[in-house]
């Protein structure tokens, strides 16, 4: 190991400068994607070629440098040919690799790949040592039997690059304490050590052992010969009230972004980022893999609020949590692949119309277009509903396997990016296939993993929230608008100075405003209804709760619906130009009144019928 003493001078006499910047778009085998500004420097003490990938906002994390100030995060990331390229499991340093380009992308910062292979004794070397251990050696005594250092690498290059960019100051990702030496002997001030996710295989468990038994590794691991645990349950789980918090900080920024996001439609990568950073995605997710573990108030609320920044972004965002609670709900062999990178892994979830599945060795092929797949363009995987003979069934695909047909182009929710998703014959393994109708059930195979109680409810429930806990959020940011708007517009053919003196546009104001408690209390009483049924086991709801709820949500859209038609009659010919927020609004909500969850008809004939204790006419978990 190198070992630097903190008045120790820096080797290198000249600074080095950037040499070249491209951009270079990312994906990976799982599919997760990112975009990376790579860099070459000329000067490196070295005379290595190493690389520096800049991801996310990195830009803005040097601008905002300060001892109050989040750091830009970084990873010194020293090249491994078996373990990046091929996937080898003898060490972790692929899904290092992985792990450090997500949780780079979502704060920004930066990525140092340093062509340093085998702790900095080359490729055939390692390989050499490998070999050694295989004959019982860990990982460092291979390195001296051959004659090398426990640990060849220096880390000044890695300085000399960070200088070059003016990052002084960093939030470091490792779990190596060396690193950390280094760098702050060579002037980096490393403000917080944030720790890798420990990413065990049954080859790898004697080197992750070394490596926290030599070089003080900050690695948790099970005994040996144990089983692979899940990753480590996150220690910093929000309250209700911080993860609204954290929402609400995120609303400015939605608005500036909601023209951008219906332009593109699809939510900007720099939104994605900022709700995965608050802990969105991961709300719904089990403790046990990392997640918040939270239940249906605080993801309704999430929706709600989200929704007073941009409809499209709120409902996008929406799904994908609820995603991946359904993720969860698999069995552990399939949970085990998804979760394997994180509590979050985004998912599109399409069943309309179903495709049609057959029986093969070793699994399914399935055949179909699928449509309405938001959230697809930020997904690694895509659930698709696939009719086999008579059974519903849900498959689990990535979405790199599959074909994207951009047609989203609507009036309303643009920004969803809710495209189609196509198969022809692919094969899907037995373990990512599941009946429908275990998957939606209360006793979900996931129910027998996880105690979190939203494990343990059935699927519509969450599946009908979204759409209205949108409606309802448009609706608040609708009716705030337009008070900002009749304090200061001066109405033509009137006698007031402003919109707001008017006795006319007092009682339109009110209306509305009405229009818009009406639809919360609507959609508090659902919620309520809901949630009284957490305490059963297994939870259920009668026919007469299951027509309560689905009735108040579908009042609550209507309700908000109206309230943005009373806002936008009474607002003035200028709130329709494209630019305008309200004339937005109005198509997003024109366009979730669609969903099944908020098309009136056939919910107030189903809920007249389960209120007369006359009986469904269609399946309960149907509607």
């Amino acid at each position: 190991m190198t070992v630097l003493s903190e008045t120790m001078v820096r080797p290198y006499g000249q600074p080095a400068t950037v040499r070249s910047q491209v951009t270079v778009p990312l994906r990976f085998p799982d599919g997760f994607t990112a975009t990376a500004e790579v860099m070459t420097f000329h000067g490196l003490s070295d005379g290595q070629e190493h690389l520096l990938l800049a991801l996310g906002e990195w830009e803005q994390t040097l601008l905002n440098q300060g001892p109050s100030v989040k750091a830009p995060l970084v990873r010194l990331h020293s090249e491994c040919l078996t373990g990046d390229v091929f996937g080898s499991e003898r060490c972790d340093c692929g899904p290092q690799l992985r792990e450090a380009v997500e949780e780079i992308s979502a704060v920004g910062g930066f990525l140092l790949y340093l062509r340093q292979e085998g702790r900095g004794i080359g490729l055939y070397s390692k390989l050499d040592a490998y070999a050694l251990q295989d004959q019982g050696l860990d990982t460092y005594e291979a390195n001296v039997a051959l004659g090398r250092g426990e640990d060849e690498r220096d880390y000044s290059a890695a300085a000399q690059m960070l200088d070059a960019l003016g990052a002084g100051r960093i939030n470091l990702l490792t779990n190596n304490p060396d690193k950390v030496g280094q760098l702050a002997a060579l002037g980096i001030n490393v403000a917080e050590q944030v720790p890798t996710r420990v990413h065990l295989s049954e080859a790898n468990h004697r080197y992750l052992a070394a490596k926290r038994n030599h070089t003080a590794h900050t690695i948790e691991l099970p005994a040996a010969g144990s089983a692979a645990p899940t990753p480590a349950a996150n220690p910093e789980v929000p309250t209700h009230d911080e993860l609204l918090a954290r929402v609400d900080a995120l609303v400015p920024r939605l608005r500036e972004r909601a023209e951008e996001t219906e332009r593109i439609r699809q939510v900007p990568d720099a939104t994605i980022a900022e709700l995965k950073q608050a802990g969105v995605f991961q709300m719904l997710a089990p403790k046990a893999v990392g997640g918040f573990g939270m239940g249906l108030e605080t993801y309704v609320q999430v929706v709600r609020r989200l929704a007073q920044g941009c409809v499209s972004t709120a409902w996008s965002a929406g799904h994908l949590a609820e995603h991946v609670w359904m993720l969860a709900r698999w069995p552990q062999e399939a949970q085990d692949e998804v979760f394997a990178n994180g509590p979050a892994p985004l998912a599109a979830a399409t069943g309309a119309p179903p495709g049609k599945a057959a029986e093969v060795t070793g699994g399914f092929t399935i055949t179909g277009r699928w449509s309405f797949a938001s959230g697809v363009m930020h997904s690694e995987w895509a659930l698709l509903a696939a009719l086999h003979g008579d059974v519903r069934m849900q498959f689990l695909v990535p979405v790199a396997d599959l074909e994207l047909l951009d047609v989203w182009h609507t009036a309303g929710l643009r920004g969803t990016g809710s495209n189609d998703l196509r198969a022809k014959g692919l094969f899907v393994p037995a373990h990512r296939a599941l009946a429908w109708d275990r998957l939606a059930a209360a006793d979900n195979p996931g129910s027998g993993i996880h105690p979190d109680p939203n494990i343990h409810i059935p699927m519509a429930t969450f599946l009908n929230m979204v759409a209205p806990a949108a409606a309802l959020g448009a609706a608040e940011h609708a009716i705030e608008v337009f008070r900002e708007l009749m304090m200061v517009r001066k109405v033509k053919q009137t006698a007031q100075k402003r919109q707001a003196d008017s006795p006319l546009a007092q009682a339109r104001f009110s209306q509305a405003y009405g229009q818009v408690a009406t639809a919360r209390l609507h959609w508090e009483e659902a919620i309520r209804v809901v949630s009284g049924s957490y305490e059963r086991r297994p939870v259920a709801f009668t026919d007469k709760e299951r027509a309560q709820y689905r009735l108040s949500l579908g009042l609550s859209g209507a309700a908000s619906a109206e309230a943005v038609r009373l806002i936008l009659t009474g607002s003035g010919g200028s709130v329709h130009r494209l630019s305008h927020p309200l004339q937005r609004i109005q198509r997003d909500v024109n366009v979730l009144l669609n969903h099944t969850s908020l098309t009136m008809d056939p919910v107030l004939e189903q809920a007249g019928r389960g209120l007369l204790d006359l009986g469904f006419t269609i399946p309960a978990e149907q509607f």
